[in-house]
């Protein structure tokens, strides 16, 4: 993914020969000179930088005077740093453009780092500018210095530290070029004061010299060739999908390759939309908490086609039993990532967009997939799907099921609408229960799993698409992280929905704690649910900060509360759902085991004879993970998967 830098204004192209045949030359004009905080605004504009999240102080006042003038880029005040970061970041997921935000030095900087790490994981484009003291300064432990660009420096692409003002345009011009070129990433760009004070000639535009930055442009044709080969020849192969087919947007060559190979495929937590949950080829969600059909067809496959995907814990379990059997063809535009985890009988290093046109195309010209390719393969994925259809267990308690929320939220919002996760319980069921049809819909914190970052992930999200409906589907822990940005959504009319999953406790490691704590609840009960004091009010708190705050207790309550979200246009709206605290996400793989070991619900596991234990789960293990306790679903998705549709 690239973005190109602006064309060169005509005020300050080079000048053209005389006409007329003329030897003489016209002068060039003279550069403008303009202080370091004018040039670094100046820069923003004509990369097409439109809107920017921050926060000002001293180290970084200089930037905001000319920023007050400038009528291209937009500037909005979070309230806190981390919500500028994951502002930009949403707003980047969202769009595909570079996400910018602001901060000053010390404690603004280092408030940036969580959404700085998080979109290195999560490989999003984001440009972070940051004032530092003054040149002369730095070293002596000056008030509210930070070395910002050591403390980054493992979690960015790259960080630039810029101590004159003539260096400015370059440096920002760069880093935005970096951080959306290559496999995209944050970018820091740390400017001392006095930088930003003294003045400079403003050349335009400017030479990138980035010795050893080379992304991978020319695909290696015998490479593709090979994978075809090994995609025509197998019998039981599946496209294990990734984030990086989101961020290339490549949406469409993965369609492509689908609808012509007749292979199947997963999209993992990032990659959710990437292929429509209605594609019938798509078999959902894999991973810890994927579905049965996805866990099992990756791990009993014979090829895996891993396009964008860099063998996460969370989708492989234990790596050394992950697909024993399976041949890898790994297609990434980052070499680091190929061979990392898991050897690759066939490495593809190049942009996933162009690679599957050429895979798919290679594969076209070796004559195709027949009339019914890999039918014994499917018969086993359809009888996977009908016997274990996504689902969920009613509470006992009488409370709401936050599956029936979200598959509420997801329904009458629709797949044009933007959803933006926090972490935990509530994260898994909205990748598992609402149905993605198109990329860029589904915004979370895959690789960091950062708390907090989808009420201004959200935010970011709604100044990119202004025209969608954007809702921040947050648990009760998380809210609490970043409620703050509420304000900036109301000071500056970004009306988006807050649906809050409040089962008054940290529920994801709550129910870790009742699986492998013996139900010990350490520290996990936040009082802000069914029966509790309710520190926060909710619907209070949403009040306050100029929201519309409703609370649902009641099923018969759900669909009113989320029709009046989407009606309601002027402000935010922020919805206490009190659900039960006792609902679980299953499946379930448990951390550090086989993905064989996959339960669909407590104590209950596909059978299987102990001559029969799928590869990389003994007979003692297979006998361990089915159980014989209560628990299974009593809710399913059932047709829609049976089908191959929304499966997760």
């Amino acid at each position: 993914m690239s973005t190109p830098l602006t064309p060169l204004p005509s005020a300050v192209r080079p000048a053209s020969r005389a006409a007329g045949g003329d030897s003489h030359t016209t002068r060039a004009p003279e550069p403008e000179l303009l202080t370091g905080a004018q040039a670094v605004v100046r820069t923003l504009e004509l990369i097409g930088v439109t809107d920017v999240f921050g926060l000002p102080g001293g180290a970084i006042l200089p930037v905001y005077d000319p920023l007050m003038d400038s009528t291209a880029v937009r500037h909005i005040l979070v309230r806190h740093e981390q919500g500028a970061g994951h502002a930009a970041e949403g707003y980047a997921a969202a769009s595909g453009r570079v996400g910018v935000c602001i901060a000053t030095s010390g404690p603004g900087a280092t408030n940036l780092v969580t959404a700085i790490a998080d979109a290195y994981m999560d490989s999003v484009p984001l440009l972070a500018i940051t004032g530092q003291v003054f040149s002369t300064l730095m070293g002596t432990d000056a008030f509210q210095e930070a070395d910002i660009v050591g403390i980054t420096m493992p979690i960015t692409k790259h960080s630039f530290l810029v101590k004159q003002a003539a260096d400015i345009p370059a440096a920002i011009a760069a880093a935005h070029h970096i951080a959306s070129t290559g496999r995209p990433g944050p970018v820091l760009v740390d400017i001392t004061k006095d930088a930003q004070q003294e003045t400079a000639p403003f050349v335009w535009p400017v030479k990138l010299d980035l010795p050893g930055y080379r992304p991978i442009a020319k695909v290696h044709g015998k490479q593709v060739q090979a994978a075809a080969q090994l995609l025509a020849a197998a019998q039981r192969p599946v496209l294990y999908v990734g984030g990086g087919v989101v961020r290339a947007g490549a949406a469409d060559e993965l369609r492509v390759l689908a609808d012509l190979t007749g292979a199947p495929a997963v999209t993992t937590l990032m990659a959710r939309g990437a292929l429509p949950d209605s594609h019938p080829a798509n078999l959902g969600m894999p991973g810890m908490h994927g579905t049965v059909p996805a866990v099992l067809a990756l791990q009993e496959s014979d090829l895996l086609v891993a396009i964008g995907a860099r063998f996460d814990d969370r989708v492989t379990g234990k790596a050394s039993l992950f697909a024993p059997d399976a041949k890898v063809v790994h297609i990434d535009i980052d070499p680091a990532e190929i061979g990392k985890i898991r050897h690759a009988d066939v490495p593809i290093v190049g942009d996933a967009k162009e690679v599957l046109g050429d895979l798919a195309a290679a594969f076209r010209d070796q004559g195709g997939a027949a009339d019914q390719p890999y039918a014994a393969w499917w018969a086993r994925l359809r009888d996977l799907q009908r016997e274990f259809p996504l689902g969920y267990t009613e509470p006992d308690d009488g409370l709401l099921s936050p599956q029936h929320v979200i598959t509420r939220i997801g329904e009458l919002s629709g797949p044009e609408a933007v959803y933006a996760s926090g972490v935990g319980q509530h994260q898994m069921w909205a990748a598992q229960f609402i149905g993605y049809e198109r990329p860029n819909a589904w915004l979370n914190s895959g690789g960091a799993g950062t708390m907090g970052y989808s009420v201004p992930a959200a935010m970011g999200a709604k100044v990119a698409q202004p025209d969608r409906v954007v809702w921040a589907i947050d648990g009760d822990g998380c809210f609490q992280m970043t409620n703050q940005e509420l304000a900036t959504c109301v000071i500056n009319r970004i009306p988006i929905k807050v649906a809050v999953i409040n089962n008054s406790s940290l529920g994801m490691v709550r129910q870790w704690q009742t699986l492998f704590y013996d139900g010990r609840y350490s520290n996990t009960h936040l009082n802000t649910g069914h029966g509790t004091v309710r520190v926060p009010d909710f619907v209070k708190l949403a009040e306050a900060y100029g929201a519309l705050g409703i609370r649902v207790e009641t099923e018969d309550q759900v669909d009113d509360a989320i029709r009046l979200a989407l009606e309601t246009d002027d402000r935010p709206v922020v919805i206490d759902f009190v659900v039960s605290a006792d609902a679980m996400v299953w499946p379930m793989v448990p951390q550090g085991v086989s993905n064989s070991g996959v339960q669909y619900a407590r104590d209950h596991a596909p059978s299987w004879d102990g001559d029969e234990a799928p590869n990389g789960l003994d007979a003692d293990m297979a006998a361990d993970a089915q159980g014989d306790g209560p628990g299974a679903p009593q809710h399913g998705t059932g047709a829609a998967v049976a089908d191959g549709g929304a499966g997760a």
